[in-house]
This record gives C-alpha cells, sequence and structure tokens, in this order.
C-alpha cells in the first residue's frame, strides 16, 4: 500500500515492521512531531532559510517545515536518501566511515543535507536571502536537538530508553577540538 507523507502540523507518520527490509520500525507522537516542529521553525528563523525537510534513510518524506516547497517532496525525499546513501559509499572508498554533512549550491537555490541520529536526514533549502556560513552555524544546535527528540523515538521503537542528556556532549566537543 501507498503511503501518503505528513505536512506540518499534520498526523505523524507510522512506521511499521512492514517497511522494506533494512528500514526500522518506528512512530512517534504528536509532542515528538510538536518538538520537531518547533525545533526546524526557530532553525529556520535563526538561519533566515526556506525549508527544511525531516527525510528517513529509505527515502520517506517524515516532515516539512517553511515554505512549501515547489517540486514533488515525495520524489525528492526519495532522490536526498539516494543521495546520502551514494555519498555514504564515496566516503567508505576514500576511507572515511561516512559524510555526516552535504552542500549542493545552485546559483539561486542551495541545499544542506545532515545527518540526525544517524537514521533521519535533514535536509535545509536556502537562498540568497542567507548565508552558507550562517546556515551552518546555526544547524549544530538545530541537529543536536533533533538528534535528542529522535533518540527517543527510537528508543521507544526498541524498548530501549534515551541516553541522558549531553551524554555524548563531551566527546562531540573533544572531536570538534581537535579538527580546529
Amino acid at each position: 500500500s501507498r503511503r501518503t507523507p505528513p505536512r506540518a502540523g499534520s498526523r505523524p507518520l507510522d512506521r511499521s515492521p512492514s517497511l522494506p527490509v533494512g528500514a526500522a520500525a518506528w512512530s512517534f507522537t504528536e509532542d515528538d512531531f510538536g518538538a520537531i516542529t518547533i525545533t526546524l521553525q526557530r532553525f529556520l528563523h535563526e538561519a533566515n532559510a526556506r525549508c527544511a525537510l525531516i527525510v528517513d534513510r529509505s527515502g520517506q518524506l517524515v516532515a516539512t517545515v517553511g515554505e512549501t516547497p515547489a517540486f514533488d517532496a515525495t520524489a525528492f525525499a526519495t532522490l536526498t536518501a539516494a543521495d546520502f546513501s551514494a555519498n555514504d559509499q564515496l566516503a567508505r572508498l576514500i576511507g572515511e566511515s561516512d559524510f555526516s554533512v552535504l552542500f549542493h549550491q545552485g546559483e539561486r537555490e542551495s541545499m544542506y543535507l545532515a545527518d540526525v541520529a544517524r537514521r533521519v536526514i535533514l535536509v535545509v533549502l536556502f537562498d540568497n536571502r542567507t548565508t552558507l556560513g550562517l546556515v551552518r552555524l546555526r544547524l549544530k544546535a538545530a541537529v543536536d536537538e533533533l538528534a535528542r527528540i529522535f533518540a527517543g523515538v527510537f528508543a521507544r521503537g526498541s524498548g530501549q530508553q534515551p541516553a541522558p542528556p549531553g551524554f555524548l556532549a563531551g566527546a562531540e566537543d573533544e572531536i570538534d577540538r581537535l579538527f580546529r
């Protein structure tokens, strides 16, 4: 059966075991959806970006916040997941485990893709009303918050408790310092 992806403000997408092999079973509550939406709205405002989409690694559109895309968002989600997967393979070929962010720059429109909790992709669409630097600056806080929200979602789906807030913060900060 064909699933219809939700739009901001709609009911949450149900992730059931009938998904293709490799797709995880998970679902989120109205509260989760609200927290995701608020996080993305705040990010879009702070970064002056146009639109944010959450896509799972199997290519399902999970959420869209901001300006309504002028294209087929479902097809876009599928291509986004394929793009991220292809770049993971490219990373492995050069000895990296993955690329956690991707950036595509066009003449008028650009997009920035970021891994969230190793299970979903945040896609940010922006134009010349903002800069790549501002998007990147504001993105880290948004990705951290989304990772916290999705950790709870995924933990409920697997029956595990999420890691306490800030559990990996020290390690992430240390890794950031190593590459400055």
